[in-house]
């Protein structure tokens, strides 16, 4: 019996018209599934509607893959590929990368499914772009810790990976930590270390910034609950 595909379709990474930054392609293929995977159904529901599906919500069917779902649970999702192809969706950007998708990913790849990529943001690589620093060697150390000493810590460890690589060093925080975050890299790294500070990507008031360290220090802008990603490069 033939298994259908899994389909990684990225969404937007606000809230705006999804044909603004989904190309058309990927939009065609969302209307040939009726099967989804997707870390919030509601936030879902409002995406596809706005990307052509509207009217036929109440048609599709939806399961939540997030940050609770044990491995028995994603080992579950298997059958759903006896009925067709089935799309992964995550809340804003790529799935799978810094997402709990990417377990639906690895299952299909050892179950023999073929996984298809399509074309979306990534708020990652957009940020590395625009930020000037070093996109020939770079490491995304997703987010740091939680926790103050562990979290400053790990703030010297990329610095000092930065330096001995020459590599950037990406990170990412959540959203209601991200000013207590930058507070901790201008106290922690070195006043010539380059900082990137890129909020809202792809939206209306996109904020994206590099300066060194001793730079920030005299103009320290406070980010909020911005999406934000967080680069540094160390001399």
């Amino acid at each position: 019996m033939n298994k259908g595909k899994l389909y990684l379709i990225p969404s937007p990474l606000g809230e705006y018209e999804p044909a603004e930054v989904i190309p058309e392609g990927t939009l065609k293929v969302l209307k040939g599934i009726s099967t989804f995977v997707v870390e919030e159904t509601r936030t879902a529901r409002r995406y596809l509607s706005a990307a052509g599906l509207k009217g036929h919500i109440a048609e599709l069917e939806f399961h939540e893959l997030n940050e609770h779902t044990g491995p028995a649970e994603v080992e579950g999702l298997i059958h759903l590929f006896d009925k067709g192809d089935v799309g992964l969706i995550s809340e804003a950007g790529l799935p799978a990368v810094a997402d709990p998708g990417a377990a639906l990913v690895a299952l299909c790849h050892r179950e023999g499914i073929t996984v298809v990529p399509l074309v979306g943001p990534s708020s990652l690589m957009l940020s590395l772009m625009a930020s000037g620093l070093d996109g020939q060697s770079f490491a995304f150390r997703g987010y740091l810790p939680a926790k103050t000493d562990e979290r400053r810590a790990a703030i010297r460890r990329c610095e000092k990976d930065s330096a001995a690589l020459h590599q950037t060093q990406i990170f990412i925080e959540t959203p209601y930590r991200n000013d207590s975050l930058l507070k901790d890299m201008l106290e922690q790294l070195n006043p010539a270390t380059k900082l990137c500070i890129a909020a809202d990507i792809t939206l209306p008031d996109a904020y994206i910034k590099t300066a060194k360290v001793s730079q920030w220090k005299k103009d320290i802008p406070q980010i909020g609950k911005r999406p934000c990603v967080f680069l540094i490069l160390a001399k």
